[in-house]
């Protein structure tokens, strides 16, 4: 069984699509690696941020994108927030929604 990637929100699922070419056509090549061999790609795809964080690292010309997320039991990846990368620590305020959400998703 594969892996199947779910999103927070249609909000979220759009953001992500309008993302720039590059950075979206990595996205989606990630992604397509993520649901045949599952969320650990390991460095320098993925990164472990907090008990049971994750994030997806995307890098093209355009620039750096983050996308915060986390699993579930079933082979589920629950894509929670996305943000295009300007420094070189994450926002807290970028990290505080992701934490949020994963609290409202692993709760459900």
């Amino acid at each position: 069984m594969k892996w199947q990637i779910i999103y927070y929100n249609e909000n979220l699922e759009q953001e992500i699509l309008n993302l720039p070419d590059g950075l979206l056509a990595r996205y989606f090549h990630l992604t397509d690696l993520m649901i045949e061999f599952g969320s650990n790609l390991g460095l320098p795809h993925t990164k472990a941020i907090d008990k049971g964080l994750f994030e997806l690292r995307i890098k093209s010309k355009e620039g750096i994108a983050r996308v915060f997320f986390c699993t579930k039991i079933g082979k589920k990846i629950i894509m929670l927030h996305s943000y295009i990368k300007k420094s070189q620590k994450i926002p807290k305020q970028e990290l505080k929604i992701a934490i949020s959400r994963m609290q409202e998703v692993k709760t459900k």
